[in-house]
């Protein structure tokens, strides 16, 4: 969107409140709503996505769930609604620039095991794509999918997971940490 471009307000206005300033302050608190960044990895059919991903959170705890929300044109939502499966990478914060190699569609290239020139692997129960310095992975069957206009909220048992790189000095990535925003 050019800057002489109006932005097209979304959702209900408060009878009697001016729709600019209403939009713009919901926009702003919906972007200070803490938010970490992550890499969702799918795959179906020989293709093999990792897309960040911010809308991520565990929705209950027995059985261990977790919640994605991804948007409808993405090819990771496509990938997902085949496979059934995604992967979640959770990032240091030192891996901001990471983050924005994956705001496109990744290119694989299966003979360095690269997705957009960074290191990825297999995961060993799914096959899906982790990043090979997060932090930290989960695999995840979808148990429940909720189309919700712009995105696609997938809730995922986890299937099985890897925190051993995980230690006590790895700070998380989180929007905060970057000059990205996403959502509002």
């Amino acid at each position: 969107m050019s800057s002489g471009e109006a932005r097209a307000i979304i959702g209900p206005i408060p009878e009697g409140r001016d729709a600019q300033i209403y939009d713009a302050q919901r926009r702003r608190l919906l972007w200070k709503m803490p938010s970490g960044l992550y890499l969702l990895g799918a795959m179906s059919e020989g293709r093999r996505n990792l897309m960040t991903l911010n809308w991520a959170m565990q929705v209950a705890q027995s059985p261990k769930l977790i919640g994605v929300a991804v948007e409808c044109d993405a090819v990771t939502n496509q990938l997902i609604a085949i496979s059934g499966l995604f992967t979640l990478s959770i990032l240091h914060r030192d891996d901001r620039a990471v983050v924005r190699k994956f705001v496109r569609p990744a290119e694989d290239d299966r003979t360095t095991m690269t997705l957009s020139g960074i290191a990825y692997r297999d995961a060993p129960t799914t096959g899906l794509p982790v990043l090979a310095s997060a932090i930290g992975y989960l695999e995840c069957r979808v148990t429940e999918r909720l189309d919700l206009g712009s995105h696609t909220l997938y809730i995922g048992e986890i299937v099985d997971l890897d925190g051993s790189n995980e230690g006590e000095e790895m700070t998380v990535l989180s929007m905060g940490d970057t000059r990205m925003n996403y959502g509002g």
